[in-house]
């Protein structure tokens, strides 16, 4: 393992500047204000923020007040944020951001996290400063091997496994990956969401309910499709222009009901994707899947889930997890760890607390 520091050359904030002032805006299509995608005059006030009021610099300071480090599992260098608690008896917790987002997810989490948990946050492959997979067939079970393996080489024995988004497929693959040393995987939500195939084995109360959550979920546009079936040609648009991709990013918030979150740590997040040019690397969860499908998890420890959602969904999540903990009425929003780092903090010690 060896040190890290997030250090950006000023040539390439000098350059996403330069980038951003010679944007080639395009004409706002008629129609209502988000009925096209995100409207131009809203994201030209974003950018210009980006280019002349938001300090990058002061955001990487904040990110490099926590440790850092790289090391190489399985022939990928892995970034990862490195935390321990006072407290000698703390559980390690390893969590497990989702997409787009990035270590960024969890920076209002980690310190109130860190006063009962040895916090571990790894860039997953192909984000931020983690190295990008080099061959087809990259997967979730991989990561959740490279997840176990981090946590050795920490000399962790115990610890839970946290992830909400892309991470609620990422934490239950840790415990997957190892059984007798993961205590327990708590997601944001995402498990047991009912699919088509489901339908047959609902309720009349349940049928209704699935249709609302199509309608919701076939809103918006659909990533899964778009980066399953194209990634390389968007990427030349992400890579090349910092609009393009923060439009895509704040399409993607505007959908997940995220654009509440302040938007300097919205920045902050692109601003990783630009500077590292990942936003095309970080699509291999689509792009190497035949097709869309939520999470199951696991069975092998128990799971707690923060905001699980109708009881349609606790039914199904049942029949592949071993589920021992679902509240009601949690407040947040998609990257809960964002909206409500202290009502999650609070939750995961709930989870954790009989399983350490």
């Amino acid at each position: 393992m060896r040190p890290f520091r997030i250090a950006v050359d000023p040539y390439d904030l000098t350059d996403l500047h330069e980038r951003l002032a010679r944007t080639r805006w395009p004409a706002q299509l008629p129609g209502s204000h988000w009925d096209r995608g995100v409207p131009v005059e809203w994201l030209r006030e974003l950018a210009e923020h980006w280019r002349t009021g938001y300090d990058w610099r002061a955001y990487e300071a904040r990110l490099n007040a926590f440790p850092q480090w790289i090391t190489e599992i399985d022939g990928l260098e892995i970034h990862f944020l490195h935390v321990r608690s006072p407290r000698p008896d703390a559980l390690p917790l390893i969590l497990s951001h989702g997409w787009p987002n990035s270590v960024v997810e969890f920076i209002n989490l980690i310190e109130v996290l860190s006063a009962d948990f040895h916090v571990v946050v790894p860039s997953v492959p192909g984000f931020g400063f983690s190295a990008a997979p080099r061959t087809p067939g990259f997967g979730v079970e991989q990561v959740g091997r490279i997840w176990a393996q981090l946590m050795s080489r920490l000399g962790y024995e115990r610890y839970g496994s946290h992830g909400g988004d892309l991470g609620a497929y990422l934490a239950p693959a840790v415990a997957v990956a190892a059984p007798d040393r993961v205590v327990g995987v708590h997601v944001n939500a995402g498990l047991g969401m009912p699919t088509e195939a489901d339908v047959p084995g609902m309720s009349e109360a349940e049928r209704a309910d699935y249709a609302a959550m199509r309608e919701w979920t076939g809103s918006g546009v659909d990533h899964h499709s778009l980066l399953r079936a194209a990634p390389q040609t968007f990427a030349y648009g992400w890579q090349d222009s910092p609009v393009a991709l923060l439009a895509w990013h704040m399409q993607k918030m505007k959908e997940f009901g995220d654009l509440v979150i302040d938007r300097d740590l919205l920045l902050t997040n692109t601003s990783i994707y630009w500077f590292t040019g990942t936003a095309a690397s970080s699509s291999w969860f689509m792009y190497d899947t035949p097709a869309f499908a939520w999470p199951k998890g696991q069975k092998a420890v128990p799971t707690g889930v923060y905001a699980g959602g109708l009881p349609l969904f606790r039914r199904l999540a049942e029949e592949q997890n071993t589920i021992t903990h679902w509240p009601a009425g949690n407040p947040g929003g998609h990257f809960v760890a964002l909206h409500e780092p202290a009502a999650l903090a609070a939750d995961l010690r709930t989870f954790f607390a009989p399983l350490r």
